[in-house]
Protein backbone atom coordinates (compact mmCIF):
# COMPACT_ATOMS: atom_id res chain seq x y z
CA UNK A 1 0.00 0.00 0.00
CA UNK A 2 1.77 3.41 -1.33
CA UNK A 3 1.85 6.05 1.56
CA UNK A 4 3.46 9.47 1.52
CA UNK A 5 6.91 9.42 2.74
CA UNK A 6 7.29 11.40 6.09
CA UNK A 7 10.70 12.71 8.19
CA UNK A 8 11.20 11.59 11.92
CA UNK A 9 11.92 14.42 13.93
CA UNK A 10 10.91 12.49 17.56
CA UNK A 11 7.69 13.03 19.46
CA UNK A 12 8.12 16.36 20.69
CA UNK A 13 6.23 16.75 24.08
CA UNK A 14 6.98 20.58 24.19
CA UNK A 15 4.69 20.82 21.05
CA UNK A 16 2.16 18.13 22.19
CA UNK A 17 -0.10 16.81 19.08
CA UNK A 18 -3.54 16.96 21.87
CA UNK A 19 -3.38 18.81 24.67
CA UNK A 20 -6.32 18.78 27.53
CA UNK A 21 -6.20 21.35 30.18
CA UNK A 22 -8.87 21.40 33.04
CA UNK A 23 -11.35 19.44 31.13
CA UNK A 24 -14.44 18.50 33.19
CA UNK A 25 -17.51 16.76 32.07
CA UNK A 26 -20.27 15.84 34.67
CA UNK A 27 -23.37 13.78 34.44
CA UNK A 28 -25.97 14.75 37.00
CA UNK A 29 -23.75 15.08 40.07
CA UNK A 30 -21.29 12.46 38.67
CA UNK A 31 -17.98 14.05 37.60
CA UNK A 32 -17.24 11.31 34.37
CA UNK A 33 -14.27 13.74 33.71
CA UNK A 34 -12.68 15.50 36.80
CA UNK A 35 -10.51 18.41 35.63
CA UNK A 36 -8.22 16.43 33.31
CA UNK A 37 -4.85 17.66 31.84
CA UNK A 38 -3.43 15.60 29.25
CA UNK A 39 -0.53 16.07 26.92
CA UNK A 40 -0.38 13.86 23.98
CA UNK A 41 3.05 13.94 21.69
CA UNK A 42 3.12 13.73 18.45
CA UNK A 43 3.91 10.67 16.94
CA UNK A 44 2.89 8.51 20.42
CA UNK A 45 1.19 5.69 20.76
CA UNK A 46 -0.76 7.06 24.05
CA UNK A 47 -2.74 4.29 25.72
CA UNK A 48 -5.57 5.63 27.95
CA UNK A 49 -6.08 3.01 30.11
CA UNK A 50 -8.71 2.49 33.00
CA UNK A 51 -11.66 0.36 34.41
CA UNK A 52 -15.17 0.86 33.12
CA UNK A 53 -16.58 4.09 34.28
CA UNK A 54 -13.11 6.07 34.34
CA UNK A 55 -13.67 8.63 32.34
CA UNK A 56 -11.83 7.23 28.92
CA UNK A 57 -14.67 7.05 26.22
CA UNK A 58 -15.85 10.08 27.77
CA UNK A 59 -12.85 12.10 27.15
CA UNK A 60 -12.91 10.47 23.88
CA UNK A 61 -16.02 11.53 22.70
CA UNK A 62 -15.17 15.37 24.31
CA UNK A 63 -12.18 15.26 22.48
CA UNK A 64 -14.59 14.39 19.24
CA UNK A 65 -16.77 17.30 19.71
CA UNK A 66 -19.40 14.29 20.38
CA UNK A 67 -19.89 16.11 24.00
CA UNK A 68 -18.94 19.03 25.37
CA UNK A 69 -16.87 19.90 28.39
CA UNK A 70 -18.67 21.89 31.52
CA UNK A 71 -14.95 23.37 31.76
CA UNK A 72 -11.44 23.36 30.70
CA UNK A 73 -10.05 23.89 27.20
CA UNK A 74 -9.06 21.13 24.12
CA UNK A 75 -6.31 22.11 21.62
CA UNK A 76 -5.73 20.01 18.72
CA UNK A 77 -2.01 20.53 17.04
CA UNK A 78 -2.00 24.36 18.75
CA UNK A 79 -5.25 25.31 18.01
CA UNK A 80 -8.83 25.15 19.75
CA UNK A 81 -10.59 22.30 18.56
CA UNK A 82 -13.20 23.00 16.47
CA UNK A 83 -15.02 21.50 12.90
CA UNK A 84 -12.09 21.74 10.67
CA UNK A 85 -9.93 19.25 12.56
CA UNK A 86 -12.07 16.22 12.77
CA UNK A 87 -11.05 15.21 9.05
CA UNK A 88 -7.63 14.70 10.32
CA UNK A 89 -8.91 12.63 13.02
CA UNK A 90 -9.99 8.76 12.49
CA UNK A 91 -12.27 7.03 15.41
CA UNK A 92 -12.78 3.40 15.76
CA UNK A 93 -15.90 3.11 18.59
CA UNK A 94 -16.39 1.05 21.39
CA UNK A 95 -19.91 0.40 20.20
CA UNK A 96 -19.89 -0.27 16.68
CA UNK A 97 -22.20 2.28 14.30
CA UNK A 98 -22.05 0.48 10.78
CA UNK A 99 -24.99 0.33 8.45
CA UNK A 100 -25.75 -3.14 8.49
CA UNK A 101 -27.97 -3.49 5.43
CA UNK A 102 -25.27 -1.64 3.16
CA UNK A 103 -22.63 -3.37 0.92
CA UNK A 104 -19.32 -3.45 2.12
CA UNK A 105 -17.76 -1.53 -0.47
CA UNK A 106 -20.62 1.05 -0.70
CA UNK A 107 -20.11 1.37 3.48
CA UNK A 108 -16.42 2.34 3.01
CA UNK A 109 -17.11 4.39 0.20
CA UNK A 110 -19.74 6.31 2.32
CA UNK A 111 -17.29 6.84 4.88
CA UNK A 112 -14.47 7.90 3.12
CA UNK A 113 -16.68 10.96 1.70
CA UNK A 114 -17.91 11.81 5.10
CA UNK A 115 -13.87 12.94 5.37
CA UNK A 116 -13.56 14.51 2.35
CA UNK A 117 -12.49 11.37 0.10
CA UNK A 118 -14.25 11.59 -2.73
CA UNK A 119 -15.25 7.74 -4.25
CA UNK A 120 -12.41 7.91 -7.52
CA UNK A 121 -10.22 8.51 -4.87
CA UNK A 122 -10.96 6.11 -2.13
CA UNK A 123 -12.00 2.84 -4.24
CA UNK A 124 -8.39 1.56 -4.95
CA UNK A 125 -7.62 2.13 -1.32
CA UNK A 126 -10.60 0.14 -0.35
CA UNK A 127 -9.85 -2.38 -2.33
CA UNK A 128 -6.04 -2.25 -0.90
CA UNK A 129 -7.21 -2.65 2.82
CA UNK A 130 -9.92 -4.97 2.10
CA UNK A 131 -7.21 -7.67 1.01
CA UNK A 132 -4.89 -6.94 3.08
CA UNK A 133 -7.61 -7.62 6.21
CA UNK A 134 -8.52 -10.48 4.28
CA UNK A 135 -11.84 -9.51 2.73
CA UNK A 136 -11.56 -8.59 -0.78
CA UNK A 137 -14.22 -11.39 -1.25
CA UNK A 138 -16.60 -9.67 0.58
CA UNK A 139 -16.99 -5.86 -1.06
CA UNK A 140 -20.35 -6.90 -2.79
CA UNK A 141 -21.73 -8.53 0.77
CA UNK A 142 -23.97 -6.98 2.84
CA UNK A 143 -22.69 -5.77 6.46
CA UNK A 144 -25.20 -7.93 8.06
CA UNK A 145 -23.75 -11.30 6.77
CA UNK A 146 -20.49 -10.74 8.29
CA UNK A 147 -19.42 -12.13 11.92
CA UNK A 148 -18.66 -9.62 14.51
CA UNK A 149 -14.67 -9.88 13.71
CA UNK A 150 -15.05 -8.88 9.97
CA UNK A 151 -17.40 -6.05 10.99
CA UNK A 152 -14.86 -4.93 13.11
CA UNK A 153 -12.36 -5.32 10.74
CA UNK A 154 -13.98 -2.94 8.40
CA UNK A 155 -15.23 -0.05 10.65
CA UNK A 156 -11.45 -0.40 11.43
CA UNK A 157 -10.73 0.70 7.42
CA UNK A 158 -13.69 3.65 7.52
CA UNK A 159 -11.30 5.48 10.77
CA UNK A 160 -7.58 4.75 8.61
CA UNK A 161 -9.34 5.18 5.48
CA UNK A 162 -8.56 9.04 5.11
CA UNK A 163 -5.12 8.85 6.29
CA UNK A 164 -5.41 11.00 9.60
CA UNK A 165 -3.10 12.29 11.52
CA UNK A 166 -4.54 11.41 14.53
CA UNK A 167 -6.20 7.54 15.01
CA UNK A 168 -8.35 6.46 18.38
CA UNK A 169 -8.58 2.97 18.59
CA UNK A 170 -11.57 2.35 21.40
CA UNK A 171 -11.07 -0.91 22.22
CA UNK A 172 -10.32 -2.25 18.66
CA UNK A 173 -9.62 -5.82 19.90
CA UNK A 174 -12.81 -6.44 20.99
CA UNK A 175 -14.29 -9.49 19.17
CA UNK A 176 -11.26 -10.37 17.24
CA UNK A 177 -9.22 -13.77 17.66
CA UNK A 178 -5.60 -13.79 18.41
CA UNK A 179 -4.65 -14.28 14.50
CA UNK A 180 -6.89 -10.94 13.56
CA UNK A 181 -5.44 -8.97 16.76
CA UNK A 182 -2.07 -9.36 15.46
CA UNK A 183 -2.67 -8.34 12.23
CA UNK A 184 -4.25 -5.25 13.83
CA UNK A 185 -1.49 -4.40 15.89
CA UNK A 186 0.98 -4.67 13.25
CA UNK A 187 -0.89 -1.89 11.14
CA UNK A 188 -1.13 0.06 14.28
CA UNK A 189 2.75 -0.40 14.69
CA UNK A 190 3.09 0.66 10.87
CA UNK A 191 0.82 3.90 11.87
CA UNK A 192 3.01 4.43 14.46
CA UNK A 193 6.44 4.25 12.54
CA UNK A 194 4.62 6.62 9.73
CA UNK A 195 4.25 9.17 12.79
CA UNK A 196 0.69 8.79 13.35
CA UNK A 197 -0.12 10.10 16.58
CA UNK A 198 -2.34 6.87 18.02
CA UNK A 199 -5.07 7.10 20.58
CA UNK A 200 -5.40 3.37 22.09
CA UNK A 201 -8.13 3.32 24.40
CA UNK A 202 -8.13 -0.26 26.11
CA UNK A 203 -8.41 -2.02 29.55
CA UNK A 204 -6.87 -5.01 27.87
CA UNK A 205 -3.27 -3.82 30.03
CA UNK A 206 -1.44 -6.67 28.13
CA UNK A 207 -1.63 -5.34 24.57
CA UNK A 208 -1.42 -1.52 25.73
CA UNK A 209 2.62 -2.42 27.21
CA UNK A 210 2.96 -4.02 24.09
CA UNK A 211 2.12 -0.76 21.73
CA UNK A 212 2.22 1.87 23.21
CA UNK A 213 5.15 4.24 24.52
CA UNK A 214 3.39 6.53 26.58
CA UNK A 215 0.31 5.52 28.94
CA UNK A 216 -1.93 7.55 31.02
CA UNK A 217 -4.26 5.71 33.78
CA UNK A 218 -7.43 7.37 34.83
CA UNK A 219 -9.48 6.13 37.99
CA UNK A 220 -12.98 7.63 38.83
CA UNK A 221 -12.42 10.61 36.62
CA UNK A 222 -8.99 11.40 37.64
CA UNK A 223 -5.39 10.88 36.37
CA UNK A 224 -3.45 8.44 38.55
CA UNK A 225 -0.41 7.80 36.31
CA UNK A 226 0.72 9.62 33.02
CA UNK A 227 4.09 9.32 30.97
CA UNK A 228 6.23 7.21 29.41
CA UNK A 229 5.66 3.49 30.08
CA UNK A 230 9.40 3.09 30.73
CA UNK A 231 9.45 6.13 33.35
CA UNK A 232 6.04 5.05 34.59
CA UNK A 233 7.90 1.61 35.38
CA UNK A 234 10.80 3.10 37.21
CA UNK A 235 8.95 5.74 38.82
CA UNK A 236 5.70 4.01 40.37
CA UNK A 237 6.73 0.64 40.35
CA UNK A 238 8.23 -0.03 43.85
CA UNK A 239 10.89 -3.01 43.27
CA UNK A 240 10.18 -6.49 41.89
CA UNK A 241 11.55 -9.90 41.85
CA UNK A 242 10.70 -12.59 39.25
CA UNK A 243 11.56 -15.85 39.60
CA UNK A 244 11.23 -19.71 38.96
CA UNK A 245 11.38 -23.03 40.97
CA UNK A 246 13.87 -25.67 40.01
CA UNK A 247 10.38 -28.03 40.33
CA UNK A 248 7.00 -26.10 40.69
CA UNK A 249 4.87 -26.74 43.97
CA UNK A 250 2.36 -25.00 45.96
CA UNK A 251 4.50 -25.11 49.22
CA UNK A 252 7.22 -23.29 47.31
CA UNK A 253 4.82 -20.91 46.41
CA UNK A 254 3.43 -20.55 50.00
CA UNK A 255 7.27 -20.31 51.10
CA UNK A 256 7.55 -17.31 48.89
CA UNK A 257 4.29 -15.70 50.15
CA UNK A 258 5.00 -15.55 53.96
CA UNK A 259 8.34 -13.96 53.24
CA UNK A 260 8.27 -10.73 55.56
CA UNK A 261 9.85 -8.92 52.51
CA UNK A 262 6.78 -9.43 49.89
CA UNK A 263 3.86 -7.46 49.54
CA UNK A 264 2.35 -9.13 46.69
CA UNK A 265 2.95 -11.73 44.14
CA UNK A 266 1.70 -12.42 40.85
CA UNK A 267 1.45 -15.87 38.95
CA UNK A 268 3.10 -16.04 35.18
CA UNK A 269 2.55 -19.49 34.29
CA UNK A 270 5.44 -21.36 35.96
CA UNK A 271 6.98 -18.24 37.32
CA UNK A 272 6.15 -15.55 39.89
CA UNK A 273 6.36 -11.95 39.63
CA UNK A 274 6.78 -11.02 43.60
CA UNK A 275 6.25 -7.21 44.75
CA UNK A 276 8.38 -6.58 47.61
CA UNK A 277 7.73 -4.55 50.59
CA UNK A 278 9.33 -0.98 50.56
CA UNK A 279 11.61 -0.86 52.97
CA UNK A 280 12.35 -4.59 51.50
CA UNK A 281 15.51 -5.76 49.33
CA UNK A 282 15.76 -8.60 46.75
CA UNK A 283 18.75 -10.26 49.09
CA UNK A 284 15.84 -10.36 51.65
CA UNK A 285 13.44 -12.37 49.77
CA UNK A 286 16.67 -14.61 48.42
CA UNK A 287 17.93 -14.95 51.83
CA UNK A 288 13.93 -16.42 52.98
CA UNK A 289 14.01 -18.40 50.63
CA UNK A 290 17.57 -20.17 50.83
CA UNK A 291 16.81 -20.45 54.60
CA UNK A 292 13.80 -21.97 53.80
CA UNK A 293 14.94 -24.80 51.75
CA UNK A 294 13.41 -23.49 48.55
CA UNK A 295 15.50 -24.73 45.32
CA UNK A 296 15.67 -21.72 42.66
CA UNK A 297 15.98 -21.92 38.85
CA UNK A 298 16.46 -18.18 38.84
CA UNK A 299 16.17 -15.15 40.33
CA UNK A 300 16.24 -11.56 38.97
CA UNK A 301 15.27 -7.98 39.48
CA UNK A 302 13.05 -6.45 36.77
CA UNK A 303 10.48 -3.68 36.15
CA UNK A 304 7.44 -4.18 37.05
CA UNK A 305 4.65 -4.75 34.30
CA UNK A 306 2.26 -2.43 33.79
CA UNK A 307 -0.41 -4.33 34.78
CA UNK A 308 0.91 -4.76 38.35
CA UNK A 309 1.03 -0.96 38.06
CA UNK A 310 -2.50 -0.95 37.25
CA UNK A 311 -3.45 -3.01 40.19
CA UNK A 312 -1.85 -1.08 42.80
CA UNK A 313 -2.91 2.50 41.29
CA UNK A 314 -6.66 1.48 40.27
CA UNK A 315 -7.41 -1.68 43.13
CA UNK A 316 -8.57 -4.14 40.28
CA UNK A 317 -6.78 -6.95 38.28
CA UNK A 318 -7.50 -6.48 34.45
CA UNK A 319 -9.60 -9.80 34.95
CA UNK A 320 -12.34 -8.25 36.62
CA UNK A 321 -12.04 -5.12 34.21
CA UNK A 322 -12.42 -7.64 31.99
CA UNK A 323 -15.05 -9.41 33.42
CA UNK A 324 -16.96 -6.02 33.97
CA UNK A 325 -16.57 -4.88 30.65
CA UNK A 326 -18.08 -8.00 29.18
CA UNK A 327 -20.87 -7.72 31.79
CA UNK A 328 -21.65 -3.82 30.26
CA UNK A 329 -21.63 -5.04 26.86
CA UNK A 330 -24.13 -7.83 27.27
CA UNK A 331 -26.70 -5.60 29.16
CA UNK A 332 -26.02 -3.01 26.23
CA UNK A 333 -26.53 -5.84 24.16
CA UNK A 334 -30.19 -6.65 25.86
CA UNK A 335 -31.04 -3.01 26.10
CA UNK A 336 -30.53 -2.85 21.71
CA UNK A 337 -32.45 -5.82 21.40
CA UNK A 338 -35.10 -5.33 23.92
CA UNK A 339 -35.50 -1.92 22.18
CA UNK A 340 -35.70 -3.88 18.60
CA UNK A 341 -38.63 -5.87 20.03
CA UNK A 342 -40.22 -2.90 21.10
CA UNK A 343 -40.13 -1.02 17.90
CA UNK A 344 -40.91 -4.18 16.00
CA UNK A 345 -44.12 -4.59 18.21
CA UNK A 346 -44.80 -1.10 17.51
CA UNK A 347 -44.57 -1.74 13.75
CA UNK A 348 -47.01 -4.81 13.84
CA UNK A 349 -49.23 -2.98 16.35
CA UNK A 350 -50.42 0.02 12.83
Amino acid sequence: MTHPMTTHHGMNDANPMIELAGVRKTFGEKAAVAGLDLRIPRGATYGLLGPNGAGKTTTIRMLLQILEPDAGEIRVDGRRLDKSILDRIGYLPEERGVYKKMQVGRLLSFFGETRSVPPAKSRPVIREWLERLELADRIDSRVQELSKGMQQKIQFIAAILHDPDIVILDEPFSGLDVLNQQVLKDIVLELKRREKTIVFCTHMIEQAERICDHVCILARGEKVVDGRVSDVKREQGGTHVRLAFEQWSGGAVETVRRAPSVDSIHEHGQELEVTLKPSATPHDLLDHLVRGGVRLGSFSRIEPSLERIFIQRVGATPEQIAAQYAAVAEEREAERIKAAQKKRRGLWGR
